[in-house]
């Protein structure tokens, strides 16, 4: 590793320069704020522009690729909360229908219990494997 020079190290410079970037924005009139805004939104397109073929494609395959993996983690993850209502539910309900009840309750829990295992058959050998 090494070693850190004495005075100021590139971190504090670079804080600093963003800190007095961010005071001026705070006293910029909306004139300069918009020529501000122009000259960076054109300096994205020249950049655009001087890219070739492949470096656009790698590009939008790179964003594309992103905006899968963002769709896929919070697919799963809504998957994996729903799962576990269904499991809870199962539970609860073969809970209740192991305590003695009125003969039209014990129908209506088996009814729940059907309809759960028939939308989660994973689950239905889950709970059947916990409970062995």
């Amino acid at each position: 590793m090494p070693k850190r020079k004495r005075g100021i190290t590139e971190d504090a410079a670079s804080r600093r320069e963003a800190i007095r970037k961010r005071e001026r924005r705070v006293v910029e009139t909306e004139e300069e704020r918009s020529r501000r805004l122009s000259t960076m939104a054109q300096r994205g397109q020249d950049r655009r522009a001087e890219e070739t073929e492949e470096q656009r494609n790698s590009r939008l395959s790179d964003m594309a690729q992103r905006g899968q993996e963002r769709r896929t983690e919070k697919t799963e993850e809504q998957r994996n909360r729903r799962l576990a209502r269904s499991l809870d539910m199962f539970r609860l309900a073969v809970s209740l229908a192991e305590q003695p009840t009125s003969s039209s309750e014990y129908s209506r829990l088996t009814r729940i219990v059907k309809i759960i295992s028939f939308k989660e058959k994973p689950l239905l050998r889950c709970y059947t494997q916990e409970s062995t």
